[in-house]
């Protein structure tokens, strides 16, 4: 979530920079500002009266032993009784009022803190306002794929080559899965390896992590609330938590250090990956996405770091160039794109896109999204550090696909393809593939 202190200091640029992401919360900053002063008014007037209740027991203290003194000296003590009385009446009136403040602020502070979880994360400044129509190409790399022959769509060449079979993974789950089948299997399950043994070889720590996750992942990833009903959730009868599969392993990889206090010395923390995503991938898909270019179920290898805020810019630069080094190994012609205010997801400050041509699509499509939370997502989920010098603060989260298998297989495919109706095996996938170089039909 964004800094309550960042908000009061210039509400109007919180607001502007929000509008640049295409989002209008005026009236809900509005609405936080106006909660946050009756928080504070709230908890100062209830220390005020909780400090006027401990001057009267005090003074009670004092006025018993007054009563006890005079009682031994025989003395009337009508007086200081009444005192006494009229003291513990004020001390009921003032523990009732103490009561209504606390669930009066109770309220105020729920709603506060949904107000606050509703805000998206602010876009940096130097990217544009606006939408996709806004988006920036920073660069084009490879040669894009020429054929002499006309090639055919990934469906086609998956079928052929009996690399997938779409009419039983639709049997089996539904429109919108496939299953991969024999060397279908064998390709998808090397691509896997060569991005796990790439990041391995950069020093980044292999995360298994669970496939169902608890809705507070969602939460401190940003998804939740806003996005709850995009995700599959789990119905348990046993359990009242809320579950749902995963949509990425951001979700979870976010939450690795929710509510603790890592050191300065422990930062960064560099870690990938690898789960099956699942996705409602709700509405209607355009003709051109036939076959796995969108689905409920694919498998990705996620990039993750947790990194001081002075570090988190040249992180960001690292994880954008692994991206692309991946998809630069497999031989393909791809461009990186900086995404406008508004395309960037509602958690990110900056993202860019790293886009491979599908020729059946006659255009790109992403492959991986390296984005910068800043200390967005640290707020949600209060992951903090402790610097040297004893002060703590919130560390930033950083994350990037490393990559998607769904839509790199199509393009493997396709870009790949020979006249004959097979295709070649890009050169850093054949160690595990058994030294195979080229898939032809049986």
């Amino acid at each position: 979530m964004l800094d309550i202190k960042r908000i009061k200091e210039n509400p109007q640029a919180v607001k502007d920079g929000l509008k640049a992401k295409e989002v209008d919360c005026d009236a809900v900053v509005d609405r936080i500002l106006e909660l946050d002063t009756k928080i504070r008014g709230l908890k100062t007037a209830t220390e005020t009266k909780t400090a006027e209740k401990n001057k009267l027991a005090k003074e009670n203290g004092k006025l018993f032993g007054q009563k006890k003194g005079a009682e031994k000296r025989g003395e009337d003590t009508a007086a200081i009784d009444a005192v006494i009385e009229e003291n513990k009446k004020k001390s009921i009136a003032i523990d009732a009022s103490i009561a209504d403040d606390a669930a009066t602020l109770k309220d105020l502070s729920v709603e506060f803190r949904t107000a606050m979880l509703s805000l998206p994360n602010l876009p940096d400044a130097d990217l544009l306002p606006g939408g996709k129509e806004n988006n920036e190409p920073l660069r084009y790399v490879g040669k894009k794929p020429e054929f002499d022959f006309e090639p055919k769509h990934h469906v086609d060449l998956c079928t052929d080559l009996g690399l997938i079979d779409y009419e039983r993974g639709v049997k089996l789950a539904g429109a919108g899965n496939w299953m991969y089948t024999g060397m279908g299997a064998r390709l998808e399950w090397a691509l896997l390896n060569y991005f796990i043994d790439t990041h391995t070889a950069d020093g980044y720590d292999f995360i298994l992590p669970p496939h169902m996750l608890e809705y507070q992942c969602g939460e401190t990833a940003g998804q939740f609330p806003k996005f709850a009903d995009e995700v599959y959730k789990i119905a348990n009868p046993t359990d009242d938590r809320v579950h749902y599969m995963l949509p990425t392993a951001e979700a979870a990889l976010a939450s690795v250090y929710r509510d603790e206090i890592l050191t300065e010395a422990d930062l960064p923390k560099k870690f990938f990956a690898y789960t099956p995503c699942f996705r409602r991938e709700a509405g209607s898909h355009r003709a051109d996405e036939r076959g796995m270019v969108r689905g409920h179920q694919f498998n990705k290898v996620e990039m993750f770091q947790f990194t001081k805020p002075e570090d988190s810019d040249a992180a960001f630069e690292e994880l954008v160039t692994k991206a692309e080094k991946l998809v630069e190994g497999l031989g393909f012609h791809f461009r990186t794109v900086k995404l406008a205010a508004g395309d960037c997801s509602a958690s990110m400050a900056r993202t860019y896109d790293i886009e491979i041509l599908i020729p059946s699509m006659d255009g790109y499509k992403e492959v991986s999204s390296v984005s910068n939370a800043r200390d967005y997502q640290a707020r949600r989920g209060n992951i903090r550090y402790r610097r040297a010098d004893g002060k703590i603060d919130f560390v930033h989260t950083l994350n990037g696909s490393g990559l998607a298998t769904s839509r790199i297989f199509p393009a493997l495919v396709e870009q790949n393809q020979r006249a004959d109706g097979s295709i070649v095996v890009p050169e850093c996938l054949r160690k595990y593939l058994g030294g195979l170089e080229i898939i032809e039909k049986k």
